[in-house]
């Protein structure tokens, strides 16, 4: 397996585990980085979906360190990603959040693309 892959897989697992739990403590903060109306809803939402965020981004790193790797996981996780990708996306789109969220949704995109191609690199290794 490709170590600067693996290196790359683990940096973007940690940075969700460390914006989603920055999300749980700190909704309102980051809220306001991506130009989002703060409310008690809004706060309380976000912060649930910042607690699924640091467990998708547990799940993948703890998919990496396995003795064997689950390709379901992977699977999942990359899924996760595109799917917030969109969603921040629809959001900007109806203007809840400002165009600083791009950034989040771009780095969403990718990290579910490279992990899609984690998934195929993980197949072709234990196919060989």
């Amino acid at each position: 397996m490709n170590r600067f892959l693996n290196l790359v897989v683990v940096g973007i697992s940690l940075a969700t585990i460390v914006s989603g739990l920055m999300q749980v403590v700190a909704p309102a903060f980051v809220l306001g980085v991506i130009g989002a109306a703060i409310t008690p809803a809004t706060a309380h939402f976000f912060a649930i979906v910042g607690m699924f965020m640091a467990l998708f981004g547990g799940l993948m790193l703890h998919t990496v360190y396995s003795a064997r790797t689950a390709p379901v996981a992977i699977v999942w996780c990359a899924l996760q990603k595109l799917g917030a990708c969109v969603a921040v996306g629809l959001g900007i789109l109806h203007g809840i959040f400002s165009w600083m969220a791009a950034g989040v949704a771009l780095f969403d995109l990718l990290s579910g693309v490279l992990f899609l191609y984690y998934l195929k690199i993980v197949k072709s290794g234990e196919d060989a």
